[in-house]
């Protein structure tokens, strides 16, 4: 959410530094995420002064170029070379002096240095619109009237107002009451009102109406949907002129990102970011017989929306018709057919109260993400309603010349109770962690609103405020106590008393000697968001979707951890970090005919180098098979053995009495470029919950050391091209040949001296036994039976 400095200023009794709002901001729960500086003119035409053209002659070089000398009120005239075709002695002009930065309408901004032009020596320059940013003419430079006084800032002259600030904060979903300006600036007063000891209040905007004059225009609403639509009221605007917007709304409306339409439209937007409420204007002329109808219509129904695209309606997204049909997706969007366009003279401005269910699933089944839709699914203020209507109808007047015809029509058939909850001192005490006065609690509570309705020594009963629907019980009023009075006011006991689970010690402990591991390796740590783009699935059916999404890219929970890991890799190659090792625990999620899988995961990823070229070595590309001799340390390091390795289509398949352990995968080309990554990633995804169940299978035994020799013997075989190195491996481990300690490929041949199609594997061998020393008759019998399984099984031939 975007809000704006100075517009917030308007509503808080005195103005607080930017530095010290933001801090303000971010203690009591609404995290400033940043801020951007918003000026009418980049760079505020500071350093730009009123000059006056005393001398104007012709260079003696140029035939383009003059010599001025300038007054800008300084003890001395400025020397300044110009080319304008229309500079003249006498002009009042724009004077941008030697030290000046300016701020072109194109281009990049640039400072104003001493220069000597064909031989002449100038001290500033005399300024086009284009080349200070107040327009686009580059025909000559600015000559202004003669009542221009000589030195006056041009800031000034120009009249424009001091930058305003765009703060971007991090809004919760559940803080639907901070979703304004006023709902800020509320927080912000019960903040200054805890912390200084006396009271602050905002100040709201006038919203005294004017009352109806003239030709009445009544419009009959009824609703037909009350559990839908418990409240709903509007009034009538006539003798509007629909037109640009005054600049001090479209300036308010710019700071924060939204774009201008008309007069009565920005109305709307802006009374919406003011109070939080949103609203709707209906071209009355286009309201057939005037009558307005909250309802359902029949299913499949087709309405076409204001972006000129038909939709089938489901039966239970709320509609507001008139006596042909549907006119507008109540909360969600407008129909094509209502909206207000330059011929409009009439509205009725509607401010109503739509459920948030039926308007989060209308608004997610359409893939409508409008800023009314996501007031609305958070839950509005019902007691503002009334507030925010009358605040548009004046400013419409206003700006749009209009008058009231009609009296505010309010229908509330189905009133809306506010919450009771009830919270004790002790709880407030376990909870937070701090011993608060009674006093210092019923401050807190007052400043946000709260009645309270009964107490006594134990504790209180609240009514909550209507524009706190999330609060519901005892625990989320120790959340607002703590917001205001600020979390870093809690002291950190000096002992903590907490039990610990031993699975879950267990699962702490591996994954930290896992991450000690890969640590020392070279890898990193990322952590990723869970909540991904479903783009990226666009063939699983299997993915758990959000009913409440933040944003469209952000709408899955992800079935894979790959996805996630490659926009840390892609932002990172895109700042020419190119070598990466990375690992992450996480959580995948699926959805198997309603029902609902999680699954914890263990995913590295690997990119371009391993090593870097030093002066003794070469650069090594990452590739498979150092990850498998990766994964097999690891295998090692935790102690889990008899794991079973398979091959399929350029993966390494790990499994674990049957049960899936680990894979290995070179990420396809296809997604690489929906990426934009442009260099080969290696991925490993690890089921940690298998992995554990091996590991803690795993009973540790000491084994003294042999105190008899190894005896190591090679082995070259000339096998077939298409034998794989796994069929030897299966072949010797079926020998069982107890003397056997262990064996290992060491070399790879291929030549057209071994014949064609042939390649060679050289194999080494370890002989060892625990309670004497082997003879060399022991060991060539184990080699002969190694040498007749490979030429019987795999028609090998022995390389002498």
């Amino acid at each position: 959410m975007t809000i704006s400095y100075r517009w917030l200023m308007h509503y808080l009794p005195e103005r607080l530094p930017l530095d010290e709002l933001c801090d303000i901001l971010t203690s009591i729960g609404l995290e400033v995420e940043g801020t951007d500086m918003v000026e009418a003119v980049k760079g505020s035409l500071e350093g730009l002064v009123i000059g006056k053209v005393l001398t104007c002659e012709q260079h003696p070089d140029a035939d383009k170029l003059k010599l001025t000398t300038v007054d800008i009120g300084a003890e001395e005239p400025l020397s300044i070379v110009c080319g304008a075709p229309n500079v003249a002695q006498g002009q009042k002009v724009v004077v941008a002096p030697v030290g000046t930065t300016i701020y072109p309408t194109d281009g990049e901004p640039f400072k104003i240095k001493k220069a000597k032009i064909r031989g002449v020596a100038s001290y500033g320059m005399l300024c086009a619109e284009d080349e200070i940013g107040v327009g686009a003419s580059h025909d000559g430079i600015i000559v202004l009237s003669h009542s221009d006084h000589v030195g006056t800032p041009a800031k000034k002259h120009y009249n424009l107002p001091d930058p305003d600030h765009a703060i971007h904060i991090g809004l919760t979903p559940n803080r639907s009451d901070a979703m304004s300006h006023i709902g800020v600036a509320r927080d912000v007063c019960a903040y200054l009102t805890h912390h200084r000891g006396e009271k602050y209040e905002v100040i709201l905007p006038p919203t005294n109406m004017p009352d109806a004059e003239g030709d009445i225009v009544e419009v009959t609403v009824n609703i037909k949907a009350n559990e839908a639509c418990p409240r709903y009221i509007g009034v009538s605007v006539t003798d509007l002129k629909i037109g640009p917007s005054p600049d001090w709304l479209k300036k308010k409306l710019e700071v924060i990102g939204v774009r201008s339409i008309n007069n009565v439209v920005d109305v709307t937007n802006y009374v919406l970011h003011e109070f939080g409420q949103p609203l709707h204007a209906f071209d009355i002329d286009k309201i057939t017989n005037n009558e307005i109808n909250v309802q359902f219509l029949e299913q499949d129904t087709a309405f076409v929306t204001l972006d000129e695209e038909e939709r089938k309606l489901n039966h239970n997204d709320l509609m507001i018709c008139d006596s042909k049909g549907g006119m507008c997706i109540a909360g969600v969007f407008g129909g094509l057919g209502s909206g207000v366009t330059e011929a409009t003279t009439s509205v009725f401005i509607e401010s109503a109260y739509f459920h948030p269910t039926f308007v989060r699933r209308t608004s997610m089944h359409h893939d409508l993400r409008t800023d009314a839709a996501t007031h609305f699914e958070k839950g509005v203020d019902i007691n503002l309603l009334e507030p925010a209507l009358k605040r548009a109808a004046t400013l419409m007047v206003e700006v749009a010349g209009g008058r009231i015809a009609s009296d505010i029509l309010d229908k509330y058939e189905q009133e809306i109770v506010p919450a009771e909850v009830h919270v004790t001192y002790n709880y407030i005490k376990k909870l937070s962690g701090k011993e608060y006065s009674s006093e210092s609690i019923k401050d807190i509570l007052l400043a946000l609103d709260f009645v309270i309705d009964d107490e006594d020594e134990e504790g209180l009963i609240l009514k909550v405020p209507t524009n706190k629907p999330d609060v519901l019980q005892a625990a989320d009023v120790v959340e607002e106590i703590l917001r205001i009075d600020g979390l870093d006011n809690i002291e950190i006991p000096s002992r903590l008393n907490i039990s610990l689970n031993r699975p879950m010690l267990n699962d702490r402990k591996a994954k930290n000697d896992m991450a000690n591991m890969l640590s020392s390796v070279g890898f990193h740590e990322i952590v990723t968001n869970s909540i991904v783009n479903s783009a990226y699935y666009p063939d699983r059916t299997d993915m758990v979707k959000m009913l409440n999404s933040l944003s469209s890219e952000l709408d899955v929970l992800r079935p894979s951890m790959l996805e996630s890991g490659l926009e840390v890799i892609q932002y990172n190659c895109n700042r020419k970090s190119t070598d990466l090792a990375l690992y992450e625990f996480g959580k995948i999620y699926t959805n198997s005919e309603g029902k609902y899988y999680e699954e914890e995961q263990l995913a590295l990823y690997l990119t371009g180098n391993i090593a870097s070229t030093t002066w003794n070595t070469k650069e090594q590309k990452t590739d498979i098979y150092y990850l498998k001799g990766l994964v097999q340390n690891m295998l090692s390091n935790f102690g889990i053995n008899k794991v079973k390795v398979a091959y399929d289509e350029g993966a390494v398949k790990y499994s674990w009495k049957k049960q899936p352990l680990c894979i290995i995968t070179e990420v396809d080309a296809k997604t690489l470029t929906r990426f934009d990554i442009k260099q080969p990633v290696y991925y490993v995804s690890i089921v940690w919950s298998n992995w554990l169940t091996a590991a803690e299978s795993n009973n540790i035994k000491y084994q003294e050391v042999p105190k008899y020799p190894v005896v190591y013997r090679d082995l070259s075989l000339v096998l077939d091209k298409q034998v794989t190195y796994n069929e030897v491996e299966r072949i010797t481990n079926n020998l069982n040949i107890s003397a056997l300690q262990s064996y290992g490929l060491f070399d790879i041949f291929e030549s057209e001296k071994l014949g064609k199609d042939k390649k060679s594997f050289a194999l080494n061998y370890m002989f060892q036994l625990p309670d004497r020393t082997l003879t060399d008759k022991e060991i060539d019998k184990s080699m002969t039976k190694l040498i007749e399984a490979y030429t019987k099984q795999l028609q090998a031939q022995i390389r002498e």
